[in-house]
C-alpha cells in the first residue's frame, strides 16, 4: 500500500550552518514521496541515499511532491473515484465571463441599478453564490427578496459559542509590529531546547516537525481513493497548538495571523510574506537543486529531520518555487472546493488541490509530504487551509455539528464525533487527545477563534 503525504522539515540554530550556500539538486526533493505505510509507520529510512550535507541543496526528487489533482480535474470529479464528487454549479471569477456579467444576470431578480449599491465587498477569491456575497448594503432594500437579506457569511450564534473569540488577521491586515513579533516568536522556539518528548528533535520548533513526521501516515491520505478524512481536523488542532506554544513559551501576545494564499496564485514569490523582513524570499531552484533560505528571519535555518522519515540528517531548509504550480492555488480551486456539499468531498478536494499545490509550489522542504513543517511558512499555508475549512463550515450548520468519512486510509473505519485526534501532548495540558466533537467548531468545544473575514 502506497502512502502519499506532505509536511515540513525542522529547524536548528543558524550557528551550526556551514559556510556553503548553494542549494541541493531539486531532484533530491522531488514531489511528495510515496512510501509504504508499513515503512512510514515504522520510521524506516526510505533509501534516499543522500550525501553528507551542509547548506548545499538537494536534488528536488529527494523531497518528492504532495499528491495532487489539477483544479480542472477536481471540478469534473476526475481521479477522485469513490468520493462521490458531483459536478456542481460554480460562480465567480473563472466561471463567469466577469463579475459584472454575473451581476447583470442577478439583476433580473433584484432590480439592479449600480447607483443603488453603496459598496461592493467581494474579495478576489471569495466564492460568490448570491447577491449579498458581493454587496455590503443597498439603499433601497425593497428590491431584494427577503431571503437575499439573510447574512451568508455570519456564523449563527449557537448554544455554547464562546463570547469573545480571538480574531486571526490576514497578513496584509496585520501591522508591521505584529508581523515582527510573530516571526520573532518562531525564532524563539528555534532557539529553545527540545522538550525531550520527541526523539530526534534538536529544538522546540523541531518538536512540531517531529510530531508531524511521526504522525504523517495517520493524518494524510495514501491516495485520492484511499483516504483518511482526519487531515483537516488534525491540522486545525496542530496549528492551534503551535499558537499556544508561541504564546506560553515565547511570550507572543498578538493576534494570530493567517495568509490569504489565493490572492497570490501564480505569483507566490511576490507575496508580502516572502520578504527579507519576514519569511525570506522565495527563490527558484539552483542548478536543479533546492535553494537554501539565506535571508529573512530564518536565514541559515537548519533541519535535522526529513526528507520523509529520515532523522539525524542535518541540512539547510530549502525552497524552489514553481509559479506554474502556485497558479493552481487560486480562485478556481477555492470555489471548486467550497461548492462541495459533503465533508468527505470537501476534504478530498482541499487536500488534493490547493493544499498539495501550495506545498509543491513553494517546493523543496515544503514539497516533502512528511517533514514539510521544517519550513516555517508551513504554518502560514495551513492557517489558510483552516480558514477555507471554516469558510465552508459557515455554509450550513450541519457542517459544524456532524462528521462523516474515513478515520483511516486503510480499510475506512468510520470517522465519527467520537473519533479521537492525537497530538502527542505537544503543548502540555492544553493539548490532550480529544474527540472530533471538541475540534469540529472554532467557536465552541476546545477552541474560541475566528478569522477577520
Amino acid at each position: 500500500m502506497k502512502l502519499s503525504i506532505a509536511l515540513c522539515a525542522s529547524a536548528v540554530t543558524a550557528a551550526s550552518l556551514p559556510t556553503r550556500e548553494d542549494g541541493l539538486p531539486l531532484s533530491e526533493f522531488g514531489q511528495t514521496t510515496s512510501v509504504s505505510q508499513e515503512d512510514a509507520a515504522a520510521g524506516i529510512d526510505l533509501g534516499f541515499s543522500l550525501n553528507p550535507r551542509g547548506d548545499q541543496g538537494w536534488p528536488l526528487d529527494t523531497f518528492g511532491e504532495v499528491h495532487h489533482v489539477e483544479p480542472a480535474d477536481a471540478r469534473q470529479g476526475k481521479d477522485l473515484g469513490g468520493n462521490n464528487f458531483s459536478v456542481l454549479p460554480i460562480f465567480g471569477p473563472g466561471h463567469e465571463s466577469s463579475l459584472d456579467s454575473w451581476l447583470d444576470k442577478s439583476s433580473r431578480k433584484v432590480g439592479h441599478d449600480a447607483n443603488r449599491f453603496r459598496q461592493f465587498k467581494h474579495k478576489v477569491g471569495d466564492a460568490i453564490e448570491k447577491i449579498e456575497d458581493i454587496i455590503d448594503d443597498v439603499l433601497e432594500p425593497r428590491y431584494l427578496h427577503p431571503k437575499d437579506l439573510e447574512p451568508k457569511d455570519v456564523e449563527p450564534r449557537d448554544t455554547g459559542d464562546c463570547a469573545n473569540p480571538a480574531i486571526r488577521f490576514e497578513w496584509d491586515d496585520y501591522s508591521t509590529s505584529d508581523k515582527q513579533a510573530y516571526v520573532g516568536a518562531i525564532k524563539c522556539l528555534i532557539n529553545k531546547p527540545a522538550s525531550g518528548k520527541f526523539q530526534y528533535s534538536r529544538n522546540r520548533y523541531e518538536d512540531f516537525v517531529r510530531l508531524h513526521q511521526s504522525y504523517a501516515p495517520n493524518i494524510h491520505s495514501q491516495s485520492t481513493t484511499a483516504q483518511t478524512h482526519k487531515f483537516l481536523l488534525w491540522h486545525r488542532y496542530f496549528v492551534w497548538a503551535f499558537e499556544q506554544v508561541l504564546r506560553d513559551e515565547c511570550g507572543f501576545n498578538r493576534a494570530m495571523p493567517w495568509w490569504d494564499e489565493k490572492k497570490w496564485a501564480g505569483k507566490f514569490a511576490q507575496a508580502t510574506i516572502f520578504t527579507t523582513q519576514y519569511f525570506g524570499t522565495l527563490p527558484g531552484p539552483t542548478n536543479g537543486r533546492g535553494t537554501c533560505v539565506t535571508n529573512g528571519a530564518f536565514a541559515g535555518l537548519q533541519s535535522n529531520l526529513g526528507p520523509g522519515q529520515t532523522v539525524n540528517n542535518l541540512h539547510c531548509v530549502q525552497r524552489a518555487v514553481n509559479e506554474q504550480t502556485t497558479a493552481q492555488t487560486g480562485v478556481n480551486s477555492y470555489n471548486t472546493c467550497l461548492a462541495r456539499t459533503t465533508y468527505p468531498d470537501f476534504h478530498s478536494c482541499v487536500e488534493f488541490t490547493f493544499h498539495a499545490q501550495g506545498h509543491n509550489g513553494v517546493g523543496a522542504t515544503m514539497a516533502d509530504a512528511i517533514a514539510s513543517p521544517g519550513d516555517p511558512v508551513f504554518f502560514m499555508h495551513h492557517l489558510y487551509i483552516d480558514y477555507v475549512f471554516r469558510k465552508w463550515q459557515l455554509g450550513d450548520l450541519s457542517r459544524r455539528t456532524t462528521i462523516s468519512g474515513c478515520a483511516t486510509n486503510n480499510g475506512c473505519s468510520p470517522l465519527t464525533l467520537d473519533t479521537v485526534i492525537y497530538l502527542g501532548n505537544i503543548c502540555g495540558a492544553k493539548c490532550p487527545d480529544l474527540p472530533v466533537r471538541q475540534l469540529l467548531r472554532t467557536l465552541s468545544g476546545h477552541f474560541c477563534y475566528r478569522y477577520n473575514y
